[in-house]
């Protein structure tokens, strides 16, 4: 791979717990004709954080959750048991993006590539495209890929963009498709059948020779049992709060969006390299907004310049691009903020205003941070220390009584686990949540810790009950 891939591969950050004492036998616990009451107590809430942090342990990211040095990282990281499928030069032959899964294929320098999307007439559908460029050539501005999704018919459902910018690096570049379901409308893509996915470079003539690869992803989302307002909310809170003070918790970030690092409201820190993409995943309650804001230090070269260099962007659940921002790099510590967003809502699919639009449910979304590959022309390889700082305003609300279930399953709504797992919290904890469950999961006690705790709960109600 090129530059902007080169060097990436993280070594594990992981640390060994200690081992604590083991439990003791049937035999030698205390007798009596029932466990006290408090041990059934601790015994069940202790149950459940051990099967918190278990199930934690295996969510994408939850490796890089424990701090240790950078080390070098690989280039994009595509999602484990990703689907290989090869793109149709026609619609004829295309081979089916079934909801719910991701894929791989490749993308040519010229030419269109076409699959194929099997809908229903109740569901809205979205596919996303995350191109990663190869090797050879310069790319430019203007470079990148275009998504689009027609009907049977070749009826337009939607068009998307994704290009490298200004900066002229490159590096993973994301477009996303829609086909909406608007009853009543007249509007095309409404009928149940058969639909294509088309996958182009947005400007050939000028794109390095080599194929690109590409990670492909496809979801539905049911329709709402009632019919609720159709119009998007033309205010909301559009001032900037304060960027979140104190002292930055490490939190190295994935190498993609399968492997994204789930972090919450909090500053955190890593380090990037010239030509980096990092990924963070950021569970985000209906009702809510995401501020962000990227820092990068300085250098001690600070008589260059790199246009462009530190881009920050916002992806939605279904890694459409919601927003993004970028600020050039004179060596000198530098911050980009993305522009006050709304509340996520379910009427904001109908706002004309595309970053609106796409804060249209609750879920992961994915703050990513690019430095441009030119960096190191001038202030050298690095690493350079990189400042996230991330703030969830508003409230938590309810969302869509929806009729189904979206495709993959909960991809539109914050998990319980998430909530305790996210360091620094979601934000938007559910009522009724146990407090002394949410602080063991965020403090990140070690299961023996935690089996220690119960048992001396335990220990103590039976030494009072003898």
């Amino acid at each position: 791979m090129g530059r902007w891939c080169t060097a990436r591969g993280r070594a594990g950050t992981g640390r060994a717990r200690p081992t604590g004492p083991a439990l003791p036998t049937r035999s030698a616990m205390p007798t009596g004709r029932a466990l006290p009451t408090v041990f059934a107590r601790t015994a069940a809430v202790t149950a459940v954080l051990v099967t918190v942090m278990a199930t934690t342990a295996a969510l994408p990211g939850a490796t890089a959750l424990a701090a240790g040095p950078a080390g070098p990282r690989t280039g994009y990281d595509f999602a484990d048991g990703a689907v290989r499928i090869t793109g149709a030069s026609a619609t004829a032959g295309a081979e089916e993006l079934a909801a719910g899964s991701t894929y791989r294929s490749s993308l040519p320098r010229n030419g269109t590539l076409y699959y194929r999307l099997e809908l229903d007439a109740a569901s809205d559908a979205y596919v996303s495209v995350t191109a990663v460029p190869g090797t050879d050539g310069e790319v430019t501005a203007v470079d990148g890929i275009r998504v689009s999704v027609r009907d049977a018919d070749g009826g337009s459902c939607s068009v998307h963009s994704a290009t490298f910018g200004a900066a002229h690096s490159p590096r993973p570049v994301t477009a996303w498709g829609t086909r909406e379901i608007d009853a009543g409308t007249g509007r095309r893509c409404q009928d149940a059948g058969t639909y294509y996915v088309s996958v182009q470079r947005t400007r050939p003539q000028d794109s390095p020779p080599d194929d690109w690869d590409l990670e492909l992803t496809a979801a539905t989302e049911p329709r709402p049992r009632q019919t609720g307002p159709t119009k998007a909310p033309e205010t909301w809170d559009s001032a900037s709060p304060q960027p979140l003070a104190g002292e930055p918790e490490r939190r190295p970030g994935g190498s993609g969006f399968a492997h994204a690092t789930l972090v919450g409201q909090g500053v955190w820190r890593d380090d990037i390299r010239p030509g980096e993409t990092l990924y963070y995943r950021v569970p985000v309650d209906w009702g809510r907004q995401v501020y962000a804001t990227a820092e990068l230090a300085g250098s001690a070269d600070a008589s260059g310049y790199a246009t462009g260099a530190l881009r920050l962007a916002l992806h939605n659940p279904v890694r459409g691009e919601v927003d993004d921002a970028a600020k050039g790099y004179t060596g000198r510590r530098t911050s980009v903020a993305l522009a006050p967003l709304p509340p996520v809502a379910y009427p904001n699919r109908y706002a004309t205003a595309g970053h609106v639009g796409a804060l249209r449910f609750a879920g992961d979304y994915y703050v990513v941070v690019h430095l441009a590959d030119q960096v190191a022309d001038a202030f050298g390889e690095g690493p350079f220390g990189l400042t996230l700082r991330l703030r969830l305003g508003g409230a938590a609300q309810s969302g869509p009584d929806y009729a189904g279930e979206s495709r993959p399953k909960g991809l539109f709504e914050v998990s319980a686990r998430d909530r305790l797992a996210a360091p620094g919290g979601s934000g938007g904890a559910a009522a009724g949540d146990d407090a002394a469950m949410k602080a063991v999961a965020i403090g990140g006690i070690g299961t023996g810790s935690l089996l220690l705790l119960g048992l001396a709960v335990w220990t103590a109600a039976a030494r009072r009950r003898t």
